[in-house]
Formats: C-alpha cells, structure tokens, sequence
C-alpha cells in the first residue's frame, strides 16, 4: 500500500477481546493503512483464552498490544462469564437477557480505551461489536455505541470517534468482508481466526453447542466458508 509523501497514518486502538468480530475488526483497519494499537481487557472473564488468543492475533498482525486489568467487573458485574453459572440460561438480574451479559461491560471497556487512547493522543476507538447477528446484548446495539462515544467525548473535552465496522452486517456478510481485504491482511486474518476464541465454555476446541459457538458455525456455513479454527484441529 503506497502513501503520497506527508501522508500521515490516522491512528487508532483497536478493543481486541481474542474473538471473531474484534479479529475481523482489526484487519479491517490494518487494510485501510490505519496505525493501528490493540487493547485487551482482563477483566476475571471465565476463561483466559481469550486473552491468550489476543496475544496470538496481534502478533499475527504484528500490532503492539496492551492489557489493562479490570478487577472490578467480577465484584460488580453478575454474568455467566464471571462464574462457573450455566451460561444457556436467562441473566440471574433480568431474565429478558442471557445470561452471558455482563452489565456496563462494553461502556467500561470503551472508556478505559480512551483513557488510555488519550495518554497516547489517540482519539480514535475500533470495536467489534455489532447488532445485526448480536446475542441479546443492549451495549452491543449501535445507539448505545453512539451514546457512549459522546459521553467520552464531553467526559474528556475531546472528540472521539468509535468505528464499528460490522454494526450492520450478519456474521456471513462480515466474513464476506475478510475476502474483500488486499491478499496479504484477508491470508492474515484467516490464520488470526484460527486462533480466535468463541467458545463461551472456553474449550479447544470449540465446543460446538454454545449460543456463541452456534452463531459462529452459522456464520461461516452461510457464507460458504470453512472454519480456520476447526481447521486447525483436523
């Protein structure tokens, strides 16, 4: 990818849980020569491979990575995927939602990103999340997305920007996405997804029979593709 001379990268921190959509997400902005940073939350999630696997994707995408710990969120969040609950269940708190949802969770993770964007002199948020094809999660809908960018942005006296990439797109059209980047960052992005982390159960590999396992399979089924991370394992 060739810049005009001057041309300056626009930079941006890339919220980068270890799963499909922030992996999607990520190469997405590489492909747009974006400069591009990843954020990690450990926040006591259920299962550490989600960290583990977002160490792997950045250094498949040869992005420096940061980790910020949270301890916070298991003492105040109730969610599944703070304990050892059965996670295919209505939320022990609001029995409309799963029981996966950790409350306040991606508001959190997005302010913690500025904060840190700030020190930096970044103000520029990727995010994976979407409500398309999205689990029954409020935070993950793109007008609590917005509403969150503009508290940052009055909260900081700073204009800040959250992309989220695949906000409208199914988990299909998203890994229709992948084919459309430059060769090298969709071969890229293939083998990050090889070591993407989905499973809620946190098994390798995949369980196959969790909501979020579920909607993965759908995902690449309807879009005609095989699985990089079951390939891995055959």
């Amino acid at each position: 990818m060739e810049f005009l001379p001057g041309f300056r990268k626009m930079k941006a921190f890339v919220l980068l849980s270890g799963g499909m959509d922030s992996t999607i997400s990520l190469f997405w902005a590489l492909n747009k020569g974006w400069d591009i940073s990843t954020i990690s939350i450990s926040y006591h999630q259920r299962h550490n491979l989600e960290l583990a696997s977002a160490i792997k994707i950045a250094q498949i995408a040869h992005v420096p990575h940061t980790i910020i710990p949270l301890n916070s969120l298991s003492f105040i969040g109730d969610s599944a995927l703070l304990s050892n609950s059965q996670i295919d269940a209505p939320h022990k708190s609001n029995p409309n939602l799963p029981a996966s949802f950790v409350p306040g969770r991606n508001g959190i993770f997005f302010f913690l990103a500025a904060a840190f964007a700030y020190k930096k002199g970044v103000s520029n948020i990727i995010s994976g999340v979407c409500q398309t094809d999205f689990s029954g999660y409020p935070d993950c809908r793109n007008n609590s997305v917005k509403a969150t960018e503009l508290a940052i942005s009055l909260c900081m006296e700073k204009d800040f920007t959250i992309y989220t990439p695949l906000m409208f797109l199914t988990k299909a059209e998203s890994l229709h996405l992948v084919k459309s980047f430059d060769l090298p960052f969709t071969n890229s992005c293939w083998k990050a997804l090889s070591f993407s982390t989905t499973c809620y159960k946190g098994r390798v590999p995949p369980c196959g029979i969790c909501p979020s396992c579920l909607l993965r399979e759908k995902g690449f089924r309807e879009a005609g593709i095989t699985d990089p991370l079951l390939e891995r394992f055959k």
